[in-house]
Protein backbone atom coordinates (compact mmCIF):
# COMPACT_ATOMS: atom_id res chain seq x y z
CA UNK A 1 0.00 0.00 0.00
CA UNK A 2 2.82 2.38 0.80
CA UNK A 3 4.34 1.76 -2.67
CA UNK A 4 1.18 3.04 -4.39
CA UNK A 5 1.45 6.57 -3.03
CA UNK A 6 4.44 7.65 -5.18
CA UNK A 7 2.69 6.29 -8.24
CA UNK A 8 -0.41 8.27 -7.37
CA UNK A 9 1.61 11.41 -6.87
CA UNK A 10 3.38 10.93 -10.23
CA UNK A 11 0.12 10.26 -11.94
CA UNK A 12 -1.36 13.37 -10.41
CA UNK A 13 1.57 15.50 -11.57
CA UNK A 14 1.36 14.04 -15.07
CA UNK A 15 -2.35 14.67 -15.25
CA UNK A 16 -1.86 18.21 -13.99
CA UNK A 17 0.77 18.95 -16.60
CA UNK A 18 -1.47 17.51 -19.34
CA UNK A 19 -4.36 19.65 -18.18
CA UNK A 20 -2.14 22.72 -18.14
CA UNK A 21 -0.97 22.03 -21.69
CA UNK A 22 -4.54 21.54 -22.84
CA UNK A 23 -5.60 24.84 -21.28
CA UNK A 24 -2.63 26.61 -22.96
CA UNK A 25 -3.45 25.10 -26.35
CA UNK A 26 -7.11 26.00 -25.95
CA UNK A 27 -6.22 29.61 -25.06
CA UNK A 28 -3.87 29.86 -28.04
CA UNK A 29 -6.55 28.46 -30.33
CA UNK A 30 -9.09 30.92 -29.03
CA UNK A 31 -6.68 33.82 -29.60
CA UNK A 32 -5.99 32.63 -33.14
CA UNK A 33 -9.71 32.29 -33.86
CA UNK A 34 -10.31 35.77 -32.50
CA UNK A 35 -7.52 37.21 -34.64
CA UNK A 36 -8.93 35.52 -37.74
CA UNK A 37 -12.39 36.83 -36.94
CA UNK A 38 -11.08 40.35 -36.49
CA UNK A 39 -9.15 40.08 -39.75
CA UNK A 40 -12.26 38.93 -41.57
CA UNK A 41 -14.27 41.80 -40.13
CA UNK A 42 -11.55 44.27 -40.99
CA UNK A 43 -11.34 43.15 -44.61
CA UNK A 44 -14.60 44.84 -45.58
CA UNK A 45 -14.37 47.72 -48.05
CA UNK A 46 -15.47 50.33 -45.53
CA UNK A 47 -12.90 49.36 -42.90
CA UNK A 48 -9.87 48.83 -45.12
CA UNK A 49 -10.44 51.98 -47.15
CA UNK A 50 -10.64 54.16 -44.06
CA UNK A 51 -7.63 52.78 -42.18
CA UNK A 52 -4.25 54.48 -42.71
CA UNK A 53 -1.61 52.40 -44.40
CA UNK A 54 -4.07 50.14 -46.22
CA UNK A 55 -3.77 49.53 -49.95
CA UNK A 56 -6.13 51.87 -51.79
CA UNK A 57 -5.37 50.47 -55.20
CA UNK A 58 -8.53 48.39 -55.06
CA UNK A 59 -12.02 49.77 -55.48
CA UNK A 60 -12.94 52.07 -52.65
CA UNK A 61 -16.29 52.15 -50.91
CA UNK A 62 -16.01 55.89 -50.32
CA UNK A 63 -18.86 58.09 -51.41
CA UNK A 64 -18.75 59.40 -55.01
CA UNK A 65 -17.88 62.93 -53.93
CA UNK A 66 -15.06 61.68 -51.70
CA UNK A 67 -13.69 59.39 -54.41
CA UNK A 68 -13.77 62.19 -56.94
CA UNK A 69 -12.01 64.57 -54.60
CA UNK A 70 -9.30 61.99 -53.93
CA UNK A 71 -8.97 61.28 -57.62
CA UNK A 72 -8.36 64.93 -58.39
CA UNK A 73 -5.50 65.29 -55.89
CA UNK A 74 -1.93 65.26 -57.28
CA UNK A 75 -0.29 61.87 -57.04
CA UNK A 76 -3.53 59.93 -56.77
CA UNK A 77 -4.42 57.19 -59.23
CA UNK A 78 -6.89 59.24 -61.29
CA UNK A 79 -4.99 62.54 -61.32
CA UNK A 80 -5.28 62.86 -65.11
CA UNK A 81 -9.07 63.10 -64.82
CA UNK A 82 -8.68 66.12 -62.57
CA UNK A 83 -6.07 68.20 -64.37
CA UNK A 84 -6.42 67.17 -68.01
CA UNK A 85 -2.71 67.68 -68.72
CA UNK A 86 -2.25 64.42 -70.62
CA UNK A 87 -3.24 63.35 -74.12
CA UNK A 88 -3.86 59.78 -72.91
CA UNK A 89 -5.75 58.09 -70.10
CA UNK A 90 -6.91 54.50 -69.56
CA UNK A 91 -6.21 53.63 -73.20
CA UNK A 92 -8.03 56.67 -74.63
CA UNK A 93 -6.00 59.16 -76.67
CA UNK A 94 -6.55 62.63 -78.07
CA UNK A 95 -5.02 62.55 -81.56
CA UNK A 96 -4.42 65.45 -83.93
CA UNK A 97 -2.15 66.11 -86.92
CA UNK A 98 -1.65 69.84 -86.35
CA UNK A 99 0.86 70.99 -83.76
CA UNK A 100 1.02 74.52 -85.22
CA UNK A 101 -1.91 76.80 -85.99
CA UNK A 102 -1.95 80.14 -87.84
CA UNK A 103 -2.23 83.41 -85.94
CA UNK A 104 -4.57 86.33 -86.49
CA UNK A 105 -7.31 84.44 -88.33
CA UNK A 106 -10.03 81.87 -87.63
CA UNK A 107 -8.83 78.32 -88.05
CA UNK A 108 -10.19 74.78 -87.91
CA UNK A 109 -8.61 72.31 -85.48
CA UNK A 110 -9.30 68.68 -86.35
CA UNK A 111 -8.87 65.85 -83.89
CA UNK A 112 -10.12 62.42 -82.92
CA UNK A 113 -10.44 60.36 -79.77
CA UNK A 114 -9.18 56.80 -80.08
CA UNK A 115 -10.07 54.04 -77.65
CA UNK A 116 -8.04 51.17 -76.14
CA UNK A 117 -8.52 49.22 -79.38
CA UNK A 118 -6.81 51.99 -81.38
CA UNK A 119 -9.99 52.84 -83.29
CA UNK A 120 -11.70 56.23 -83.35
CA UNK A 121 -14.48 56.55 -80.80
CA UNK A 122 -17.79 57.55 -82.41
CA UNK A 123 -20.26 57.03 -79.58
CA UNK A 124 -20.34 59.72 -76.89
CA UNK A 125 -22.82 60.42 -74.11
CA UNK A 126 -24.42 63.81 -73.64
CA UNK A 127 -22.81 66.04 -71.03
CA UNK A 128 -24.68 69.28 -70.39
CA UNK A 129 -26.51 68.80 -73.71
CA UNK A 130 -23.28 68.28 -75.73
CA UNK A 131 -21.26 65.23 -76.73
CA UNK A 132 -17.99 67.13 -76.78
CA UNK A 133 -16.75 70.21 -74.94
CA UNK A 134 -13.61 71.73 -76.45
CA UNK A 135 -11.50 74.42 -74.80
CA UNK A 136 -8.50 76.47 -75.87
CA UNK A 137 -6.38 78.54 -73.50
CA UNK A 138 -3.09 80.38 -73.98
CA UNK A 139 -0.21 79.60 -71.61
CA UNK A 140 -0.72 82.93 -69.81
CA UNK A 141 -4.43 82.00 -69.35
CA UNK A 142 -5.72 84.51 -71.91
CA UNK A 143 -7.71 83.91 -75.08
CA UNK A 144 -10.19 81.46 -73.53
CA UNK A 145 -12.47 79.68 -76.01
CA UNK A 146 -15.19 77.11 -75.25
CA UNK A 147 -16.58 75.34 -78.32
CA UNK A 148 -18.83 72.43 -79.22
CA UNK A 149 -17.32 70.90 -82.35
CA UNK A 150 -19.03 68.74 -84.93
CA UNK A 151 -18.10 65.10 -85.51
CA UNK A 152 -17.90 63.38 -88.88
CA UNK A 153 -19.01 59.79 -89.36
CA UNK A 154 -15.42 58.52 -89.06
CA UNK A 155 -14.98 60.08 -85.61
CA UNK A 156 -13.09 63.19 -86.73
CA UNK A 157 -14.07 66.33 -84.80
CA UNK A 158 -13.70 69.87 -86.19
CA UNK A 159 -13.47 72.82 -83.80
CA UNK A 160 -13.81 76.23 -85.41
CA UNK A 161 -11.39 78.37 -83.42
CA UNK A 162 -11.51 82.15 -83.46
CA UNK A 163 -8.35 84.14 -84.08
CA UNK A 164 -5.41 82.98 -81.93
CA UNK A 165 -2.68 85.25 -80.61
CA UNK A 166 0.95 84.07 -81.01
CA UNK A 167 2.25 81.86 -78.25
CA UNK A 168 1.82 78.41 -76.74
CA UNK A 169 -1.73 77.13 -76.41
CA UNK A 170 -3.31 74.07 -74.84
CA UNK A 171 -6.50 72.55 -76.25
CA UNK A 172 -8.76 70.31 -74.17
CA UNK A 173 -11.35 67.72 -75.13
CA UNK A 174 -13.91 66.88 -72.43
CA UNK A 175 -16.14 63.88 -73.17
CA UNK A 176 -17.83 60.71 -71.87
CA UNK A 177 -17.77 57.53 -73.99
CA UNK A 178 -21.16 55.89 -74.48
CA UNK A 179 -19.66 52.47 -75.13
CA UNK A 180 -16.48 50.48 -74.58
CA UNK A 181 -14.35 50.06 -71.46
CA UNK A 182 -14.64 53.76 -70.60
CA UNK A 183 -18.43 53.89 -70.87
CA UNK A 184 -19.86 56.46 -68.47
CA UNK A 185 -16.42 57.74 -67.39
CA UNK A 186 -15.58 61.42 -67.71
CA UNK A 187 -12.37 62.21 -69.59
CA UNK A 188 -10.45 65.45 -70.07
CA UNK A 189 -7.51 65.09 -72.48
CA UNK A 190 -5.34 67.82 -73.95
CA UNK A 191 -2.55 68.65 -76.37
CA UNK A 192 -0.37 71.72 -76.87
CA UNK A 193 -0.20 73.73 -80.09
CA UNK A 194 2.00 76.66 -81.01
CA UNK A 195 0.97 79.80 -82.83
CA UNK A 196 3.94 81.51 -84.52
CA UNK A 197 4.74 85.17 -84.05
CA UNK A 198 5.95 87.53 -81.37
CA UNK A 199 4.31 86.33 -78.14
CA UNK A 200 3.93 88.95 -75.44
CA UNK A 201 3.11 87.41 -72.07
CA UNK A 202 0.29 89.08 -70.17
CA UNK A 203 0.60 89.07 -66.37
CA UNK A 204 -2.18 87.22 -64.56
CA UNK A 205 -4.57 89.66 -62.86
CA UNK A 206 -4.40 89.55 -59.07
CA UNK A 207 -6.97 87.47 -57.16
CA UNK A 208 -10.26 89.33 -56.81
CA UNK A 209 -13.76 88.55 -55.64
CA UNK A 210 -15.59 90.36 -58.43
CA UNK A 211 -15.23 91.40 -62.05
CA UNK A 212 -17.29 93.14 -64.71
CA UNK A 213 -18.32 92.11 -68.21
CA UNK A 214 -20.80 93.74 -70.60
CA UNK A 215 -22.19 95.90 -67.78
CA UNK A 216 -22.68 92.94 -65.41
CA UNK A 217 -20.88 92.52 -62.08
CA UNK A 218 -19.96 88.94 -61.19
CA UNK A 219 -19.01 88.17 -57.58
CA UNK A 220 -17.63 84.88 -56.24
CA UNK A 221 -18.09 83.82 -52.62
CA UNK A 222 -16.26 80.91 -51.01
CA UNK A 223 -12.83 79.85 -49.79
CA UNK A 224 -11.68 76.88 -51.91
CA UNK A 225 -9.05 74.55 -50.47
CA UNK A 226 -6.84 72.56 -52.84
CA UNK A 227 -7.72 68.89 -53.09
CA UNK A 228 -11.04 69.28 -51.28
CA UNK A 229 -14.61 69.63 -52.49
CA UNK A 230 -15.90 73.06 -51.58
CA UNK A 231 -19.03 75.06 -52.43
CA UNK A 232 -18.78 78.33 -54.34
CA UNK A 233 -21.54 80.86 -54.89
CA UNK A 234 -21.55 83.17 -57.89
CA UNK A 235 -23.77 86.26 -57.84
CA UNK A 236 -24.69 88.34 -60.90
CA UNK A 237 -25.80 91.97 -60.70
CA UNK A 238 -26.33 94.87 -63.10
CA UNK A 239 -26.48 98.55 -62.22
CA UNK A 240 -26.32 97.55 -58.57
CA UNK A 241 -29.42 95.36 -58.82
CA UNK A 242 -29.57 91.54 -58.63
CA UNK A 243 -30.03 89.85 -61.99
CA UNK A 244 -32.93 87.42 -62.12
CA UNK A 245 -33.34 86.89 -65.86
CA UNK A 246 -30.50 84.45 -66.57
CA UNK A 247 -31.40 82.07 -69.37
CA UNK A 248 -30.43 78.38 -69.47
CA UNK A 249 -27.07 77.68 -71.08
CA UNK A 250 -25.95 74.05 -71.50
CA UNK A 251 -28.76 72.92 -69.20
CA UNK A 252 -27.67 75.27 -66.42
CA UNK A 253 -27.68 79.01 -65.65
CA UNK A 254 -23.91 79.39 -65.85
CA UNK A 255 -20.93 77.35 -66.96
CA UNK A 256 -17.73 77.68 -64.91
CA UNK A 257 -14.27 76.50 -65.97
CA UNK A 258 -10.94 77.10 -64.24
CA UNK A 259 -7.28 76.86 -65.31
CA UNK A 260 -4.27 76.78 -62.99
CA UNK A 261 -1.53 79.39 -63.26
CA UNK A 262 1.75 77.97 -64.52
CA UNK A 263 0.64 74.68 -66.09
CA UNK A 264 -2.93 75.44 -67.30
CA UNK A 265 -4.32 72.46 -65.38
CA UNK A 266 -8.04 72.08 -65.99
CA UNK A 267 -10.91 72.07 -63.49
CA UNK A 268 -14.61 71.98 -64.30
CA UNK A 269 -16.74 73.42 -61.51
CA UNK A 270 -20.11 71.70 -61.55
CA UNK A 271 -23.30 73.76 -61.15
CA UNK A 272 -25.84 72.63 -58.56
CA UNK A 273 -28.55 75.25 -59.05
CA UNK A 274 -31.70 73.77 -60.56
CA UNK A 275 -32.93 75.26 -63.84
CA UNK A 276 -36.56 76.43 -63.64
CA UNK A 277 -36.98 78.61 -66.75
CA UNK A 278 -35.71 81.96 -68.02
CA UNK A 279 -35.45 83.54 -64.59
CA UNK A 280 -32.21 82.35 -63.05
CA UNK A 281 -30.10 84.30 -60.58
CA UNK A 282 -28.88 86.22 -58.87
CA UNK A 283 -27.09 83.50 -56.84
CA UNK A 284 -25.71 80.36 -58.48
CA UNK A 285 -24.20 77.44 -56.56
CA UNK A 286 -21.22 75.42 -57.75
CA UNK A 287 -19.39 72.32 -56.54
CA UNK A 288 -15.69 73.25 -56.76
CA UNK A 289 -12.76 70.83 -56.67
CA UNK A 290 -9.46 72.60 -57.41
CA UNK A 291 -6.76 69.91 -57.28
CA UNK A 292 -3.70 72.06 -56.57
CA UNK A 293 -3.04 75.24 -54.55
CA UNK A 294 -2.25 78.55 -56.19
CA UNK A 295 -3.98 80.97 -58.52
CA UNK A 296 -6.77 79.77 -60.79
CA UNK A 297 -8.29 81.77 -63.64
CA UNK A 298 -12.07 81.27 -63.64
CA UNK A 299 -14.25 81.76 -66.71
CA UNK A 300 -17.97 82.10 -66.05
CA UNK A 301 -20.34 81.93 -69.02
CA UNK A 302 -23.97 82.99 -68.70
CA UNK A 303 -26.75 84.05 -71.06
CA UNK A 304 -29.18 86.97 -70.93
CA UNK A 305 -31.47 88.19 -73.69
CA UNK A 306 -30.04 85.55 -76.04
CA UNK A 307 -26.47 86.87 -75.63
CA UNK A 308 -23.67 84.81 -74.11
CA UNK A 309 -21.36 86.65 -71.70
CA UNK A 310 -17.96 85.43 -70.47
CA UNK A 311 -16.57 86.86 -67.23
CA UNK A 312 -13.04 86.10 -66.01
CA UNK A 313 -11.43 86.53 -62.61
CA UNK A 314 -8.54 85.08 -60.59
CA UNK A 315 -9.25 83.03 -57.48
CA UNK A 316 -6.63 81.64 -55.10
CA UNK A 317 -6.93 78.14 -53.65
CA UNK A 318 -5.19 77.55 -50.32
Amino acid sequence: MRSSRPVDRLTFRSLSRSATRRRSLAAAGAATALALALTACGSSDDSSSSMPGMDHGAKSSASPSTSQAMGDMPGMEHAATGNGLSATQDGYRLSAKDSTLPSGEPTAYRFAVTGPDGKAVTRFALDQTKRMHFYAIRSDLTGFQHLHPAMAADGTWTAGLASLAPGSWRVFASFTPAAGSGKGQDFVLSRTVSVPGSAAKNPLPAPARSTQVDGYTVTVKGEPMAGMAHPLTVSVAKDGKPVTDLQPYLDTYAHLTAFHEGDAAFAHLHPTTKVTGDHGGPDLAFHAELPTPGNWRLFLQFRTGGTLHTAALTLRAG
